[in-house]
């Protein structure tokens, strides 16, 4: 069995409000390393994700919002998000061998204390962070399950870069979609939208009123929405959606969390109205809940289309656990395209 290590690193939140995420919220901090009880290994990280919904895990007060979609943090709390690492030690009763690569929702530390039921096994004689820690499989499954991408398709995905938007747009593509739209923060993201992830137009915030760009965008209309972001955004989105078409809701970029209430809210103004009239459909999806099983058929599938050249799974690489606030100040501030690791020496 592998000796435990001397030490271990992980990063702790030291306090945070609200606001710009900055350097000084952060510790990397050592602590002993444990040994595995029973049911749990012990797990060298070797990548990581960095999510920017971390920031409303660690807003003040968000420990007291009901139904909120994941853990808070209070200071003093190390962070955690998916991970990829090799098995050092196995408990009693855990059939995951030693030296066995497992994918696990603990990192933010170069060793992780896992409970085996929690590990994935990841058994394929290649490894792809990008692709077993992304988010294509969440897109993959709100387009086969959740909305039902047809051929012809006109396709909207809201935040079109993010680790979601970045692949639901390639995605639709591949299952037959006609015109792929997509939305951004910035011209220069948007030029790389459409260079490098195909996107036929991309709108953004700072170019005028989203509805009017939306219209002449897609002058026929809308038949998918994805929505990552809420508000203005999806609002526009209805607005130029045809009739039968089919909305789902991944995300809300821009909910905000209120302390005094203990809510979490991205208001948008719907006229409802004109959905009924048109037969529009507007679902909550999450991938995790609702197509666990779906998974699987997304690594095969995976495979096949970057076999055939026909998807890139867009990623920005932090090397470092040092590294890892910086990238999630970056990736919160919009200034990370794709999906954001962290690789551990």
């Amino acid at each position: 069995m592998t000796e435990l290590p001397p030490i271990v690193r992980e990063v702790k939140l030291l306090g945070y409000d609200s606001g710009e995420l900055k350097a000084e919220h952060f510790a990397v901090v050592q602590a002993a390393a444990t040994a595995p009880g029973p049911g749990q290994v012990l797990v060298r990280n070797r990548w990581f994700r960095v999510s920017i919904s971390t920031r409303l895990m660690a807003e003040a007060g968000a420990e007291a919002v009901q139904g909120i979609p994941f853990p808070p943090l209070k200071p003093g709390d190390t962070l955690a998000d998916g991970a990829i690492g090799q098995v050092l030690q196995a408990g009693h009763g855990v059939d995951l061998a030693v030296g066995s690569l497992v994918m696990h929702p603990l990192g933010w530390r170069d060793h992780a204390l896992v409970d085996a039921d929690q590990c994935t096994l990841i058994d394929t004689p290649q490894v792809d962070p990008a692709a077993w820690l992304g988010h294509g499989w969440t897109a993959y499954a709100a387009l086969v399950n959740g909305v039902q991408v047809r051929p012809g398709d006109t396709v909207l995905v809201t935040s079109g870069a993010g680790a979601i938007g970045c692949m639901a747009g390639q995605i639709a593509r591949l299952l037959g979609a006609s015109r792929v739209i997509g939305t951004t923060s910035s011209q220069a993201k948007a030029r790389w939208m459409q260079t490098e992830l195909g996107y036929d137009a991309v709108v953004t915030r700072d170019a005028g009123p989203v509805r009017e760009q939306l219209a002449q965008a897609a002058p026929q209309g809308i038949d998918v929405i994805v929505d990552m972001v809420g508000g203005e955004q999806l609002a526009a989105a209805l607005a130029v959606a045809r009739h039968g078409a089919r909305c789902v809701l991944l995300g809300a970029v821009s909910a905000e969390l209120n302390p005094h209430s203990a809510t979490l809210k991205a208001p948008v103004e719907l006229d409802t109205f004109q959905l009924i009239l048109r037969g529009v459909t507007l679902r909550g999806f999450s991938a995790d809940e609702e197509a666990p099983e779906l998974f699987d058929a997304w690594i095969r599938q995976l495979a096949n289309w970057q076999g055939e050249g026909g998807l890139h799974i867009a990623h920005t690489l932090v090397k470092g656990l040092d590294q890892a606030p910086m990238a999630l100040q970056e990736a919160c501030a919009g200034r990370l395209k794709g999906l954001v690791l962290v690789e551990l020496e």
